[in-house]
């Protein structure tokens, strides 16, 4: 296992034109990767927000035609890709899913998660969001040991439920993923704080790329950052469509594990946590 590398992650006003976004996506991983990352992350439906007006249509399969550009990317670069979120085609003919993918360095797919929590809500400016009425919710909570740790993933809203990050941290995670497109609203007042209470109940990095800019509906948040096991903070994003480098560190991670022996200490003999599927 690698023990330390540099992360990159990407920021990004996504808007309706499917081709322009993802030649943007591409460029902010290159840059990432001139800079030495090993791992770029990217953020929720990184390549299409609303109604596609450029090539691929709305919905993908995957593989599709995201995920081939991306993967012909991690290829030529060397880089691990963690592909944000995409819709993808429902095979059973349902709504489409909101999907996460793992490309590694040479462009093989190696795992998917499809996001558990649907976000349905009545905005404070009348504004109602109802993701269920388009999206269809995945049943599986999905980890990934490889040689640059043990990853564990989750799209937006899921970060409010901090059960599924107990099942991963049990299974092992070490770095968990929150590709989000966070409301301005909520986001100022929740983002940071819920990210840092999954680092540091978990002692894990959180790597948490997000949309900025106006969208449909809402303006997002933006704020992209890591979180060390410890709570810090240790990069951020400006309020801007960009990228953001942090160092992840196993050797740190091991040692503040040691620090704070919260995992190891809970109480299995009053409460238990389901971590099947492993």
């Amino acid at each position: 296992m690698v023990e330390s590398y540099l992360v990159g992650v990407v920021q990004m006003n996504t808007q309706s034109d499917k081709r322009a976004n993802v030649a943007k996506a591409s460029q902010f991983i290159k840059e990432a990767a001139d800079k030495g990352a090993k791992l770029v992350a990217l953020p929720e439906y990184f390549n299409c927000m609303g109604e596609n007006t450029g090539e691929g249509g709305n919905a993908e399969s995957i593989p599709g035609y995201t995920s081939e550009r991306l993967s012909r990317l991690a290829a030529d670069l060397g880089v691990w890709i963690h592909c944000g979120s995409i819709a993808e085609e429902n095979p059973d003919g349902g709504n489409p899913f909101n999907t996460t993918i793992l490309m590694d360095d040479t462009g093989k797919i190696r795992c998917r998660y499809r996001k558990l929590h649907m976000f349905d809500v009545d905005l404070p400016n009348g504004v109602a969001v109802r993701e269920s009425e388009t999206k269809s919710p995945g049943n599986e909570i999905v980890t990934f040991d490889g040689e640059l740790g043990h990853f564990g993933f989750s799209i937006c809203y899921d970060i409010r439920f901090p059960e599924i990050y107990r099942v991963m941290a049990e299974r092992g995670a070490e770095i968990f993923f929150t590709p989000s497109n966070f409301t301005l609203n909520t986001g100022k007042d929740h983002w940071e704080s819920i990210l840092r209470c999954r680092a540091i109940e978990n002692t894990c990095y959180v790597v948490a790329p997000a949309q900025i800019g106006k969208k449909s509906k809402f303006d997002a948040f933006g704020k992209s950052m890591v979180v060390d096991p410890w709570g810090t903070v240790i990069a951020k994003a400006k309020d801007k469509e960009g990228i953001v480098l942090a160092e992840i560190d196993m050797a740190y991670l091991r040692e503040v594990r040691g620090q704070v022996p919260s995992l190891k200490n809970r109480r299995t003999d009053l409460y238990t946590i389901a971590v099947q599927n492993r």
